[in-house]
């Protein structure tokens, strides 16, 4: 949450020229709630459900660029979606970051308690290592531009990309 997987994602599909998604997003177009009203009425596991639907869905596509949302990695099925589906690009972020990205945000059902903070430090603990499980490329953000995000990711991504065809090729 907060890490910029929305922003960076939009830019990097621009510039490989493929179509950008954002599983949140997507959930909201097919339901016409925001997601804190799905957590509202369904609860956490209801969006969860909805969630890996959409990612099942989404990441059988080609040629895209695809943003989940923050707590996607929980489910194993998931992970393993993201893992033999593409590359894998984990943005992380310190949680002080994170923090100050997220503390006007009414949009994150999961931030809205009194200690945000703690909150924030408690889901970086469960999802850190759950992501740099299935991560092929782990990327810092900082407080970077965009665009050197951006750059980095391309140049990891095209670095994978020659491996594997080499790989592939013995």
């Amino acid at each position: 949450m907060g890490a910029g997987k929305t922003t960076v994602g939009r830019a990097l599909a621009k510039n490989l020229k493929k179509t950008f998604y954002d599983t949140d997003l997507e959930i909201e177009k097919r339901t016409g709630v925001k997601i804190p009203t799905i957590f509202e009425m369904e609860g956490e596991a209801g969006f969860r459900k909805r969630e890996s639907a959409v990612l099942d869905e989404l990441t059988g596509l080609s040629n895209v660029v695809l943003a989940t949302g923050g707590g996607a990695v929980l489910d194993e099925k998931n992970r393993s979606l993201m893992k033999t589906r593409g590359i894998v690009v984990y943005l992380r972020a310190d949680i002080h970051d994170l923090y100050l990205r997220t503390r006007h945000d009414r949009n994150r059902p999961l931030l809205q308690t009194a200690d945000p903070q703690s909150k924030l430090r408690e889901l970086f603990a469960i999802r850190d290592p759950l992501y740099r499980e299935v991560a092929d490329i782990v990327v810092d953000t900082g407080s970077q531009p965009v665009a050197n995000i951006v750059g980095k990711i391309q140049t990891l991504i095209a670095k994978k990309i020659s491996e594997k065809a080499t790989t592939d090729s013995l």
